[in-house]
């Protein structure tokens, strides 16, 4: 996405997230984009990928203040196979953001006493207040699709819930909330090949569950529960939007950016402010090291 002229700039005004970038770099960018169209789709390698998503993350930072500035309520869901690279693009985008103002939701599964209440009530405890975006890593629609499959839910549940959502989801728009619905979607072969990788890497093999494994034998009852919440829920005032998730840099530049172009914003970006000196010292003693617990210096840098 090619650097904004928001409403909120001043003609001429140095913009200090393009200075870190490489001009031919965003040049291309801006070359083949016309008012956030793409009109054909640019060449990514690693070095591209890094300097785009600063970029990008500039510009999230733009809509946070945005956002807590003009009081917006934001929910931002993300749903897909496993291993499809929804966890990547969120912590890319909360990287360099507020927690207090953005927060990710990652629920577990429902206790007893949840299981006995309104399906939607312990999702609702977790919607934004004015000034605040929500991220659901996975959501309400875990009844459309896992609880589907595996059989956790029975089957009047699962059509009360394609029944419900729609108008659950409109009630949420008309109450202010602004709701964005992604999905990403990967291929049985990258799947295959990414759990091959959380096998093999023990900080990732946390990843991987006894109810991932069984979906890579359920692929196709997957697939077909996918359509199926589609038909349901693919609303005008809540669409789904795809993800191609094939190549995880990919997919993450093209959610944000599309995320970006989703919500109007200006850029509110405070202006430069002077550190203010220090206060002296005067008469200020300093309690001896000893007195103090530290932290062993394990690691020192090389000088």
């Amino acid at each position: 996405m090619s650097k904004k002229k928001h409403k909120g700039e001043k003609k001429g005004s140095n913009n200090s997230d393009n200075e870190t970038l490489e001009p031919s770099l965003l040049k291309d960018t801006e070359k083949k984009e016309i008012k956030g169209n793409l009109v054909e789709p640019i060449t990514v390698d690693k070095k591209f990928y890094s300097l785009e998503l600063q970029r990008l993350q500039v510009e999230l930072v733009k809509l946070q203040e945005w956002i807590r500035e003009k009081k917006l309520k934001v929910v931002v869901i993300f749903e897909g196979r496993d291993a499809a690279g929804k966890g990547g693009v969120i912590k890319r985008i909360t990287e360099g953001l507020n927690p207090r103002i953005c927060r990710v939701v990652a629920l577990p599964a429902p206790t007893e006493r949840e299981k006995t209440q309104w399906y939607f009530q312990r999702y609702v405890a977790h919607l934004p207040a004015a000034g605040e975006m929500v991220l659901f890593d996975r959501s309400w629609y875990n009844r459309a699709g896992v609880e589907r499959v595996m059989g956790f839910c029975t089957d009047d549940e699962y059509n009360e819930f394609l029944r419900s959502v729609p108008e659950f989801e409109r009630m949420l728009i008309r109450s202010g909330i602004i709701l964005i619905k992604y999905w990403f979607s990967v291929s049985d072969k990258e799947q295959e090949q990414r759990f091959k990788d959380r096998m093999r890497d023990p900080t990732k093999r946390w990843k991987l569950s006894p109810m991932d494994l069984q979906s890579r034998a359920k692929w196709v009852e997957y697939s077909k529960a996918k359509d199926v919440m589609f038909a349901y829920t693919d609303i005008k005032q809540a669409p789904w939007h795809v993800v191609n998730a094939d190549c995880k840099m990919c997919a993450r530049l093209n959610c944000i950016h599309h995320l970006l172009s989703i919500i109007p914003y200006e850029d509110l970006t405070p202006e430069a402010i002077e550190l203010p000196p220090r206060q002296a010292d005067e008469k200020y003693i300093r309690p001896p090291k000893s007195d103090q617990t530290f932290v062993p210096d394990v690691y020192v840098m090389k000088k």
